[in-house]
């Protein structure tokens, strides 16, 4: 299957957050994370493992009790059930995969 991100509705979550669900099947799902400069993306946490790789922009990110600057080019993973959370440092765009995929994110 192909997806081509031109035709993907970017959805707006408030608070300078938006995100496009790209694909997904029962195990495996692919977001990508807009954020404008300053957005937060609130502590939270999910039974998911998830990978998020930075596409543009510069974050602080907190995992657990770690908190450390990331940008262009870096990965995080988050085990399941762990808090986490971020502030945008600079406008960029995360690329979050899941696993399984994300049921609350269609529903």
């Amino acid at each position: 299957m192909f997806v081509y991100n031109k035709d993907i509705k970017l959805e707006d979550l408030g608070d300078g957050v938006s995100r496009k669900i790209m694909a997904y099947s029962d195990n495996i799902m692919s977001v990508e994370v807009y954020f404008e400069d300053g957005a937060i993306g609130p502590l939270h946490n999910h039974p998911h493992e998830q990978l998020t790789y930075v596409l543009s922009g510069e974050f602080e990110f907190t995992i657990g009790d770690e908190t450390k600057i990331v940008k262009a080019g870096d990965v995080l993973y988050k085990k399941p059930n762990v808090m986490h959370g971020c502030t945008c440092l600079k406008a960029g765009v995360l690329l979050d995969t899941f696993t399984p995929m994300r049921k609350d994110f269609v529903s």
